[in-house]
């Protein structure tokens, strides 16, 4: 898989007219050539249903005069760039119009479709549609070299079409059953990407093939597995955020050897936007994030309907991939380093859908907020992953303890492993599976709760802070060591009983335990990650930390960076070295839609780092420049200073052999 990629979008009306006629074969490379680009998905079928080739599987767009398709694979082919084809299965506006009766549909029978007023309708993938799909994709792969097949808009989802609902029938279940129809759009998508795999194969076998329904869940290995590989669709400001790729790229490349892309965007917001340009800076950083988490890198952009490709676009593009060509010798063939598995509470409730917890994916969120801003070497894992190789599980706020979880947790403490466990976290049944010094008393019907610190936990002195989130109620046990007391305010906030704006004042006798350390870790009363993702509190992060840097006294990599940098560590086994990343491009949120936008890059100067490690170290370089730094070893711990990061800094440090 190459690593500069650009997904052009070509979504095309057949209200414009003279498609592709400003198309110029030297035009299009020169532009690859300025952007650094190693491979471009081009289009053979687009959301409007349209071709961009002559066929007989499908209709070629009425403005179009020549083979779009072909020009497009030759001129990249001719330069020695992949040429991956697009075609959209779940979106077929053409077909929608000629064929209703093949849409996917709600409960009440309306068709599902996107939001805006001439929004695209959605395709059921149990329809006569699938098998006419399947012709077009044989069609591209017998007619065009392409490079891979990128089928777009598809993904399990319920669906109350009549003929979803009739099979469903004729199997005696109950098609307005929730979980039943659920179920049933699961098996309706793996027989739709075996389809798709079948047609491929018929004509070049093993042919990647990946198909795009958003993000893949955490827990969603079955569907993560239907493709080739994986690609992250993340345009931060398309409505996914910077949090969003260092989630699912840790959490991908905790069991995954398998190549993934991450997928950000050129637009300003969200794709198709013809005129916005993001910040080069912007690109520069969501690329080398991207490489930061061992992942290969994709732009989307949209082609004029003309089809000359936009100069600004490229020249912006190109500053962030040339940056990622000078370094690809030390991104190939990498394994990440981790001191910290956090188990996905959302993954917890994909095998658990019977319990009621809301705030998954909001817990979820705030644990990687907490870890990035911590500089913690972390993946994010299922309930499938080997836990061995950590030396701290995190459970974040909803994960109740049995089966086999309770079995591969029991190994990893029995090893010595240690727990971070808040609000439901680490219960089974009435009590706590584990010792964390702690036994539970219940729920805490009183919100908010106060934590009250009697020494500093980190910036937080010794004081009594708010806390919203929900909390449970503790006591300690024999031999528990009490970190931080949970106190209540006077009173329930009501009509009759309240004091100045908000809740009550803090009453001042301790009511219970608000985080305890036991033999096996560390356990939080409250919610703190929901509380940290929802508001933000800097006593919510600290309380974290403090527990961390217990729980992990000595990290394997420790570095001076403000909150918003990034650190990741990768070996590189093949070459006998390991590579540090440094990350930092503040970004601001901006607009009543509350876009988050990097523009200005800061440098930081002279930073710190100490890398903990039993190999002998020969030296530490910085990348790609080759400079040399000043190394101290100390009992393993390998001192050095990176000179400068601007955006993103790369240390490799080799092994002697």
């Amino acid at each position: 898989m190459k690593f500069r990629q650009v997904h052009l979008d070509f979504h095309t009306g057949e209200k414009i007219e003279a498609i592709g006629d400003g198309f110029d074969k030297k035009q299009f490379q020169e532009m690859l050539k300025l952007g650094h680009v190693n491979s471009i998905t081009v289009f053979s079928k687009c959301h409007h249903g349209w071709s961009y080739h002559p066929t007989e599987t499908n209709q070629m767009h009425p403005g179009l005069r020549f083979d779009l398709l072909k020009a497009q694979i030759e001129a990249c082919h001719e330069i020695g760039v992949n040429a991956p084809g697009y075609i959209s299965a779940g979106y077929d506006e053409k077909y929608v119009r000629q064929h209703p009766e093949d849409l996917c549909r709600r409960p009440d029978g309306s068709p599902l479709r996107g939001a805006n007023l001439a929004g695209y309708h959605q395709l059921c993938l149990n329809s006569p549609y699938v098998k006419i799909l399947a012709e077009q994709v044989k069609e591209m792969c017998r007619n065009y070299d392409v490079d891979g097949v990128f089928l777009d808009i598809v993904r399990p989802r319920p669906c109350y079409c009549h003929r979803c609902v009739n099979e469903m029938r004729a199997r005696g279940l109950d098609p307005y059953d929730e979980a039943t129809a659920l179920q049933f759009g699961e098996e309706v998508f793996a027989r739709y990407t075996e389809t798709m795999r079948e047609a491929v194969d018929s004509v070049k076998p093993g042919l990647p093939i990946y198909h795009n329904g958003g993000t893949t869940p955490p827990g969603r290995r079955d569907w993560e597995y239907r493709s080739s590989h994986s690609e992250i669709e993340s345009l931060p400001t398309g409505g996914w955020g910077y949090d969003d790729l260092p989630f699912t790229a840790r959490n991908i490349q905790s069991h995954d050897g398998r190549s993934y892309l991450g997928m950000t965007g050129k637009f300003h917001l969200t794709w198709g936007e013809f005129g916005g340009f993001k910040h080069p800076n912007a690109l520069i950083y969501e690329t080398a994030l991207a490489v930061a988490n061992g992942a290969k890198c994709s732009v989307g952009d949209q082609l004029h309907p003309s089809g000359v490709m936009d100069p600004e676009t490229y020249r912006i593009i190109g500053e962030a991939y040339k940056r990622i060509e000078e370094r690809e010798p030390w991104l190939e063939d990498v394994t990440p380093v981790a001191d910290i598995g956090l188990l996905s509470c959302q993954a917890w409730l994909r095998a658990h859908p019977e319990m009621d917890f809301s705030d998954a994916k909001s817990s979820d969120i705030g644990a990687l907020r907490v870890l990035l801003e911590g500089h913690y070497l972390f993946d994010v894992l299922d309930l499938e992953d080997d836990f061995s190789p950590y030396k701290v599980i995190v459970l974040p706020d909803g994960i109740r303890i049995d089966g086999d979880l309770k079995e591969k947790l029991d190994a990893f403490v029995s090893a010595g492993g240690k727990l971070l466990a808040s609000g439901l976290s680490g219960l089974a049944s009435q009590d706590f599976a584990y010792d964390f010094g702690v036994k539970y008393e219940g729920e805490e019907p009183v919100e908010p709760v106060y934590l009250s610190l009697t020494e500093p936990m980190g910036v937080c002195g010794a004081a009594d802070y708010v806390l919203y989130a929900p909390s449970q109620r503790v006591s300690l046990t024999d031999g528990g060591n009490a970190l931080a007391d949970q106190k209540l305010p006077y009173f329930v906030r009501t009509p009759e009983h309240f004091c100045s704006h908000s809740h009550a004042p803090q009453a001042p006798d301790v009511a219970g335990v608000g985080m305890a350390e036991g033999k096996n870790g560390i356990y939080i009363a409250n919610r703190i990650f929901y509380e940290y993702a929802s508001i933000g509190p800097q006593i919510a992060k600290q309380a974290v930390l403090f527990a961390l840097d217990r729980l992990l006294p000595e990290k394997t990599v420790a570095v001076d960076l403000p909150g918003q940098g990034i650190v990741t560590l990768m070996d590189q086994p093949s070459e006998g070295r390991s590579v540090l990343h440094l990350l930092y491009a503040p970004w601001t949120v901006k607009g009543t839609k509350k876009i988050e936008v990097i523009e200005d890059c800061v440098p930081l100067c002279d930073v710190p780092v100490t890398l903990r490690t039993r190999r002998p170290v020969r030296k530490v370089y910085l990348a790609p420049s080759g400079e040399e730094l000043d190394v101290t070893v100390t009992n393993g711990a390998v001192r050095f200073t990176v000179p400068k990061i601007e955006i993103h800094a790369m240390a490799v440090v080799e092994y002697q052999e």
